[in-house]
């Protein structure tokens, strides 16, 4: 359906691709990977045909319908929710708006002598809309919408009014809904919850159309495509098979390259000794110029490319009081409706996570407990020799913008070594000369490694955590669950990320509508005492069982 034919990219001095190939047939499901500016969008471009080769050819099979979710959205103020994802389908959006334009007006006094134009307008529009299956259409993208996280009284607003998270959501619902050919989706699981990646999982390993997609979502990634095309040094490799399964036959690749390359410098070595050795010796001259010419036509290996993971030991925290947290009957609410009511003991070394479907108060109570809000009612005690890490979004956006990466680091932490400093940068994606980036420059992912960096260094013996993995890596993700892994104080956490929670809850808080509820293990007991992976969604197995 789709092939990259000897492609070759370059901006400036930057080689993205040198005469490399890859395909993507119908129904395939493909993870692309590869490390930031290696050129995955540049790859998607080039698919849609906004950007074009240098060389080589990107073909594209007759007829086939591209849809394309990116992270710049754009504007779609003016238009509803519902009609803003309609508008994949095609001039039903347009239908949608004139008819709900028209509903108000016919509840408006004021044009009252427009009722009868009005009224018969709307005939029309109806007859058309269901001429062009928007019924049919309508539903679907309720579906998708609810799907994605979307409240019912929210579907009919102005998209202008929504943050940016929930506009990529309108824009992810409106690819979905198109169900084109090939869908070319980088990162969709950005600004969603872990139950709409569950349920967008589901959508898209049920959806006939080919997937080519980036995603710093290991589990995500792993449950929905069956093949990784790789980007690393200006080459595309295909692997067949999941996330997980791609990097072990990469680390397998890599090792097999690496035993060639030692065997062939072994015998480069062994041979230039007996030319160094022979060379002014006349009865060895024909053997010395035999081995030199064989040498000069052997083809030469490289050494593998490796991506050096630099771990970071972290400090031991000072060892707080037994009891760490007491949530006192506390109770907050927001125009009149009851958020968050707990009541809840924290034991030191504890591993919270907090579960709960979108507005459910989970990042209320991790405020509450970080000080930066108070309940309506009860209280919340923080016990003896405490101290407390708290990250949250916000935090990202008091860092100075003018400071580099290093003298952030250095400002927090002035007696610590260079070398400390920038082994610390390094471990969390900062090596060499990035210690000089500014930090207005940072993308989001940047400042929240920085962010982190700045509180592991000197590790409090309460970690209090909202969603600290958004925009980070796999890779990042990973060295972050490997240093958390053998912190030694108290967590309290919320995450979308399953991989995180399995690793490191061992204790979970599930807010729902009903009550708070209590499990004594961690994720995985969780899903399994739960029958679902997150509140309100059920799993596959628990549904198949009821079933049977």
């Amino acid at each position: 359906m789709i092939s990259l034919d000897n492609i070759s990219k370059q901006y400036g001095r930057q080689i993205l691709f040198m005469e490399t190939s890859a395909t993507l047939q119908r129904g395939e499901k493909v993870g692309l990977v590869g490390p930031n500016g290696a050129g995955k969008t540049t790859v998607f471009r080039m698919i849609t045909g906004t950007e074009e080769p240098d060389a080589g050819q990107v073909a594209v099979e007759r007829d086939v319908k591209i849809g394309y979710f990116s992270q710049d959205v754009g504007e779609m103020s003016g238009m509803t929710v519902l009609s803003a994802a309609l508008e994949g389908a095609g001039p039903v959006a347009a239908v949608v708006d004139r008819m709900r334009a028209i509903e108000h007006a016919l509840a408006d006094p004021e044009q009252a002598d427009q009722m009868e134009a009005l009224v018969d307008e709307l005939g029309e529009l109806q007859t058309k809309f269901d001429a062009l299956g928007g019924y049919a259409l309508e539903a679907q993208a309720k579906d998708i919408l609810y799907g994605l996280g979307f409240a019912t009284d929210v579907i009919d607003c102005d998209v202008g009014a929504l943050s940016g998270g929930w506009k990529m959501r309108v824009a992810l619902a409106r690819i979905l809904l198109q169900k084109p050919d090939l869908m070319l989706l980088d990162e969709p699981t950005n600004h969603l919850d872990v139950e709409s990646i569950i349920w967008l999982e589901q959508f898209l390993r049920g959806s006939e159309s080919a997937i080519l997609m980036t995603s710093h979502d290991r589990e995500f990634m792993n449950r929905v495509v069956k093949k990784i095309i790789e980007i690393d040094a200006g080459e595309l490799t295909s692997y067949t098979g999941d996330l997980d399964f791609y990097e072990a036959q990469k680390a397998l690749r890599v090792r097999e390259q690496q035993a060639q390359f030692d065997r062939q410098q072994k015998m480069l070595e062994k041979e230039q000794r007996f030319i160094e050795r022979f060379k002014a010796r006349a009865s060895h001259a024909a053997q010395v110029q035999s081995r030199i010419k064989k040498l000069d036509k052997i083809e030469k290996l490289e050494a593998p490319r490796t991506i050096q993971r630099v771990d970071f030991e972290f400090k031991r925290p000072a060892r707080s009081g037994d009891d760490v947290i007491h949530l006192d009957h506390v109770v907050k609410g927001f125009s009149g409706r009851k958020v968050v009511d707990v009541d809840l003991r924290v034991r030191r070394k504890e591993r919270w996570c907090v579960m709960g479907a979108n507005g459910a108060g989970k990042s209320t109570l991790l405020k509450m407990i970080a000080g930066s809000l108070s309940p309506d009612d009860g209280r919340v005690a923080i016990g003896t020799s405490v101290k407390m890490g708290y990250f949250a979004q916000h935090a990202m956006e008091v860092l100075d913008g003018d400071k580099t990466i290093f003298e952030t680091l250095q400002g927090d932490f002035p007696t610590a070594t260079q070398g400390t400093l920038r082994t610390l940068a390094g471990c969390f994606g900062f090596p060499g000369d990035d210690v000089e980036k500014r930090v207005r420059i940072l993308s989001g992912g940047e400042k929240a490694r920085l962010v982190l960096a700045r509180m592991l260094f000197d590790p409090p013996n309460l970690l209090v955590l909202d969603e600290p993995t958004n925009h980070l890596d796999v890779t990042t993700k990973d060295l972050l669950v490997s240093a958390l892994s053998d912190f030694e104080g108290t967590m309290v956490f919320v995450s979308h990320d399953r991989r995180f929670l399995q690793a490191l809850s061992t204790r979970v808080l599930e807010l729902n509508p009903t009550g708070p509820k209590v499990y004594g293990g961690g994720y995985g007991e969780y899903v399994v005492a739960s029958g679902h992976e997150a509140p309100g969604l059920r799993s596959e197995t628990t549904t198949k069982k009821k079933a049977s």
